[in-house]
């Protein structure tokens, strides 16, 4: 027997956190069992511990902790980024864009806005014969997930959204294969006509993004100098919560906006509490910001805002999970379509066109470019994810990731050892407190 490649060793109050990627187990032990394991290193007898403390190797061994010398880890790893990616034939994930136009121009927004922007109706056409080829081509495809992305998509919703939901609705009534559909937008254009529709479209989620308080978001996100835009989304919220559709409210933050996302709580307030299972709190780092101190401050935010009696969740960088839970375009079964019938796979970078990684045809189908199977392929080339420690978590970052360091070693926590194990304490200290909520 041997020890995992995958183990991790974290001090944590008078304890020791032992954590394996893998298995994705935890133990929690005394600095002496730990001082075990690492005597039984030194000697390179893993099997010596037995006659030491044969519950504690029964533990090691159940837990993944310690594997058969013949088992070649790092090939688990790839089977199971094979079985998770690339040969689920049972869903697909298709986003759609009807623009690339926005109400708002927030500072942080990565994607071009591009006025006039709106996916045609021939291109409409095009999508639902995707949807339709799809679904006909996979005979095991028990789920069916449109996300609706852009750009703002609530902008061209009777123009591009109904038509195609419509024919989805009709197309999937009689199917075993279920479908579901969720928007990510910035909630400003909701209205009473759409929470009316939403049911019988079985939308099932949105994504909806809140700038901080009231006054940080208002400067970010307004309709003009002397309107902001903060409340009436709230108002959105909760009518859709109150209609009984799940919002995630994504918060934004920064260093220079975590003081008072306090009060953010206090504006929730007038939300029945028999509605508010319907809301989830998640906060996000902006992307342009660096400091990665930030972690002990978003879990106070996350404990103040789950013992008042709102969900809330922690979605951050510093708590990956990305081989069991890999990104959409990581995904072989996934394509994202753009109002000009651009086929693309990530949607965390601009839509340009000499970034696209496919064509929609006329038949529905999608002629793919040598960037889309470059992507399928660029797993697992970076060295130093090789014999990294928390590899199967953080799975070398996304395909994206791996694309733009291509020829390049690269670490997603730029090779800090501290950061690295940050990470392991990070998500067993969430495990622990989603273990009491």
């Amino acid at each position: 027997m041997k020890l995992s490649q995958f183990n991790n060793v974290v001090p944590y109050n008078e304890s020791v956190v032992l954590y394996n990627a893998f298995s994705n187990r935890y133990l929690l032990v005394d600095p002496l069992l730990n001082d075990l394991i690492e005597s039984a290193k030194a000697e390179n007898n893993i099997d010596d511990l037995i006659g030491y403390h044969p519950t504690f190797y029964t533990a090691l061994v159940t837990n993944g902790f310690i594997v058969d010398n013949e088992r070649d880890e790092l090939e688990s790893v790839k089977m199971m980024r094979m079985k998770v990616d690339m040969e689920d034939e049972s869903q697909y994930h298709l986003i759609i864009n009807p623009t690339m136009n926005c109400n708002f121009k927030c500072w942080y927004c990565y994607e071009a806005h591009e006025k006039g922007s709106k996916m045609s109706n021939p291109t409409i056409e095009h999508v639902k014969k995707h949807i339709s080829n799809v679904v006909q081509s996979m005979p095991d495809i028990k789920f069916f997930n449109i996300s609706w992305f852009g750009g703002e998509p609530l902008l061209y919703y009777d123009q591009v959204i109904v038509p195609v939901m419509d024919y989805v609705k009709e197309f999937f009534r009689d199917r075993s294969c279920k479908f579901s559909t969720g928007f990510t937008t910035n909630g400003f254009l909701i209205n009473e006509k759409m929470i009316a529709d939403f049911p019988s479209f079985n939308i099932t989620n949105f994504q909806i993004t809140l700038d901080g308080d009231r006054e940080t978001h208002d400067a970010v996100r307004f309709v003009s100098s002397k309107r902001g835009s903060y409340d009436e989304i709230l108002a959105n919220v909760f009518a859709l919560c109150r209609n009984k559709m799940n919002v995630s409210i994504r918060i934004n933050y920064t260093k220079s906006n975590l003081k008072n996302l306090e009060s953010i709580l206090y504006d929730f307030l007038p939300l029945e509490e028999d509605a508010r299972k319907y809301m989830l709190i998640s906060f996000h780092k902006v992307w342009q910001e660096t400091d990665v101190t930030l972690t002990g401050r978003i879990r106070e935010l996350h404990r103040f805002f789950r013992n008042n009696g709102f969900r809330a969740t922690f979605a951050d960088m510093d708590m990956p999970d990305g081989l069991r839970n890999s990104c959409y375009a990581d995904k072989k079964n996934h394509a994202t379509i753009n109002y000009n019938g651009e086929v693309f796979k990530c949607t965390a970078r601009n839509f340009s066109t000499d970034a696209k990684e496919g064509m929609l045809n006329e038949d529905g189908s999608i002629s793919w470019s040598q960037k889309f199977y470059d992507r399928l392929d660029s797993k697992f080339k970076n060295k130093p994810c090789l014999t990294c420690p928390i590899l199967p978590i953080c799975n070398g970052g996304c395909s994206q990731e791996a694309i733009e360091h291509k020829g390049q070693d690269y670490c997603m926590y730029d090779f800090d050892e501290q950061r690295k194990k940050n990470v392991v304490l990070n998500k067993y200290i969430n495990l622990l407190q989603n273990s009491v909520a």
